[in-house]
């Protein structure tokens, strides 16, 4: 009854009475009358109907002024409602309740419109069930202070399970028990380490994140019954391609190596070979090896800490794609045009032998015209053509309308102890580009070839931008003053192309970029291919990182399926049909994951290199503006808030559609790409914040 209870109210959109529901139904007994009502309560309970005040039902849905989501709480204080097919909704400090960062709430509608706000009603489900935190004593009580200042919980420790802590203590614990008034008990299941020990601060935001640096004993089990060298009976049925001149290019620390390539011309076609490790092989379907991987999602990189999907017997030995040794492989040859068309190829299980382990300082010496490093020069000749191939490609993707944004990344460098010392901006050279541009045109050939046979497949997709923030942004670069050519009543990669050139002149590029950046949607898995917005591609997917990301290890698998075992049975298919979409959920959800926690680890690094650097001066650019200040980002990208109680004589109101603060008396502007000298006044790796006071305006804008 119930499917019919929501098949029936789906297209009401004025509430009815039990009774009313009832008849719609056609029911006649006192017992259907009861069955439906028990129901009915069942439904509400699951808010997938909404009750009234005046006892009258409406499916939750086609309530306009209501909304269930997930609550994302900024560190600053203020949420947002995420939805999934919806703009996120903003929810003030005031307006959050008693809900905390990952509830699932309900929420009313304050405000619609382009920018919406809105006002918690109900926590329907807490979104935390673990928590990392320090061991503290108060008035002779362990109790949890929660690493993330987005949790507003007191968290009382269970004495059964705190025997062996110590007060600073970095601890994982499970909520046990709600004693109500957002205060809850809670057990220690795991000691991370003392907060004063180095690594420990990188550790414990990963068991926040539920990224986990051991494996279970199952999968150490399972690990003891893999070789540690490739035997010959797993070479039957591959390619050889150990003669092939065949080498990888990384970083210098990379140990977990999952790509190479080779390269030969002749008659005008490029023949590229883009080899990966074939993990498939070790790491099967319904295994503690297999589930692990799926569990984790993705490997974790966070500042020097690697916390790798696979154990490291995998990720750096068997699979990895070491210098002179055997190793398993997918290939993927692709003989490409003059044009950078890819005029024929082949994907194939194999088998090579990197001739070398090359970095990419070492390569982009090569690629510059400076010397050519000890040991590289054989590979010289190869290596600039590569390079020639590689910009073919790259100028074929931005005449389809291929997006480059350009942003910068930061670097943190440690001492032995742990400690930031240094926070650098990473360099990107073209080997860099190289190596990018051969795997996008392997994803690309491998997900057209899938995507041509209509099979059961895992896709990166990045969908269209969303037209009203575009507006937004666009409004913004006005405001700047900047008048922009591009119609954008047509919203495709080119136009967001063409957006950008018009941009990249100007002083505030790096910031426009940025906003521009966020104001479209993410990338994600998908069984269902909609294709990448900023690749410009019809077809795309992850084929070349299985050592790091879970899609790619799937994708290997399908590969296998139908191409090796030509396995396109019903069964096979049906089942796949349901597995991918809950695969690619899952990946989706661990990759942001992993995200957050590399920000996260950054933010936490940056402010601890700062806290040596407190009464210094700098030059930045401010980066954004908000209602209670504006945050100010330096050369190397380090971010501090100028709170607007430090801005001094004057009161200065907040302009959400200029992106600025305008002193109300002097009419002062601090905007949104303005360079600012400051000061830093504090900074806190605890809380993960830098504060700034300016020292000089370098705009010294006023309104006249």
């Amino acid at each position: 009854m119930k499917d019919n209870i929501l098949s029936i109210l789906k297209n009401i959109h004025e509430a009815k009475t039990l009774m009313e529901i009832n008849d719609l139904l056609g029911l006649k007994s006192v017992q259907e009358y009861q069955n439906l009502s028990d129901i009915i309560q069942e439904l509400v309970d699951e808010y997938k109907v909404f009750r009234t005040k005046k006892d009258k039902y409406l499916l939750m849905t086609n309530c306009p002024g209501l909304k269930i989501g997930k609550l994302a709480i900024n560190k600053k204080g203020f949420g947002f409602l995420v939805l999934d097919k919806e703009d996120d909704i903003y929810i003030a400090e005031n307006n959050l309740g008693s809900a905390i960062h990952g509830d699932t709430v309900l929420i009313e509608i304050l405000k619609k419109g382009l920018k919406p706000e809105g006002r918690v009603l109900k926590v329907i489900k807490r979104g935390i069930a673990n928590l990392v935190g320090e061991v503290i004593v108060e008035d002779g009580k362990m109790i949890l202070k929660p690493d993330d200042n987005k949790v507003t919980l007191r968290v009382f420790l269970s004495r059964e399970t705190t025997s062996n802590c110590v007060e600073g203590h970095k601890v994982l614990v499970h909520l046990s028990k709600n004693l109500g008034n957002k205060c809850y008990l809670a057990d220690v299941i795991k000691i991370i380490g003392h907060k004063d020990d180095a690594g420990i601060d990188i550790l414990s935001i990963a068991y926040k994140y539920d990224i986990m640096p051991e494996f279970n004993s199952e999968v150490l089990q399972e690990l003891d019954r893999i070789p540690n060298e490739v035997k010959n009976e797993e070479l039957i049925g591959r390619k050889d391609l150990t003669r092939e001149e065949i080498f990888t290019i990384d970083g210098a620390d990379t140990k977990d190596i999952d790509d190479a390539i080779s390269l030969t011309c002749k008659d005008g076609i490029y023949t590229l070979g883009v080899h990966i490790a074939d993990v498939s092989h070790y790491v099967k379907e319904n295994t503690a090896l297999g589930d692990e991987a799926y569990n984790r999602g993705t490997s974790a990189y966070l500042a020097d800490t690697v916390i790798p999907m696979l154990p490291h017997k995998l990720s750096n030995g068997i699979c990895s794609l070491n210098e002179n040794v055997v190793r398993l492989s997918f290939s993927c040859v692709m003989n490409i045009n003059q044009k950078g068309e890819t005029v024929s190829y082949d994907i194939f299980p194999s088998y090579i032998k990197s001739r070398k382990k090359m970095t990419y300082t070492c390569v982009n010496q090569i690629l510059e015209g400076k010397n050519t490093p000890e040991g590289y020069e054989e590979f010289a000749g190869t290596l600039l053509k590569m390079n020639e191939l590689a910009k073919i490609l790259r100028k074929r993707k931005v005449n389809r309308g291929y997006i480059e944004f350009d942003i910068d990344e930061a670097k943190v460098i440690q001492d032995e102890n742990g400690r930031a010392i240094d926070i650098q901006k990473r360099t990107r050279g073209d080997g860099e580009n190289l190596i990018e541009d051969f795997m996008i045109a392997a994803n690309e050939t491998v997900a057209t070839h899938i995507s041509n046979m209509a099979m059961p497949f895992i896709y990166r997709v990045h969908d269209l931008p969303n037209v009203e923030k575009i507006e937004d942004f666009l409004n913004l670069v006005k405001a700047l003053g900047y008048k922009i050519n591009t119609n954008i009543k047509e919203i495709t990669p080119k136009t967001m192309q063409s957006l950008l050139n018009e941009l990249k002149d100007k002083p505030e590029f790096p910031i426009l970029s940025s906003l521009l950046l966020r104001s479209m949607k993410k990338a994600e898995y998908s069984k269902t291919n909609i294709g990448h917005f900023g690749l410009a591609s019809s077809d795309y997917t992850h084929f070349t990182s299985p050592i790091r990301r879970y899609p790619d290890l799937v994708v290997h698998r399908l590969l296998k399926t139908y191409l090796v075992e030509k396995d396109f049975s019903m069964s096979t298919i049906n089942y796949l049909e349901s597995a991918l979409v809950n695969i690619a959920e899952h990946a989706s959800e661990r990759e942001v994951a992993s995200i957050e926690a590399e920000r996260d680890v950054n933010d936490m690094k940056m402010a601890e290199y700062m806290e040596s650097h407190i009464g210094e001066e700098y030059e930045g650019v401010i980066s954004s503006v908000v209602n209670f200040g504006f945050f100010v980002s330096l050369p190397n990208l380090i971010e501090g808030l100028v709170h607007v109680n430090t801005l001094k004589g004057d009161y200065y109101n907040y302009v959400s559609e200029l992106l600025s603060l305008i002193g109300k008396s002097a009419k002062k502007i601090y905007r949104v790409g303005d360079k600012i000298k400051i000061k830093v006044v504090n900074a806190s790796k605890e809380t993960a914040m830098i504060d700034f006071e300016v020292v000089e305006d370098k705009n010294d804008r006023s309104k006249k």
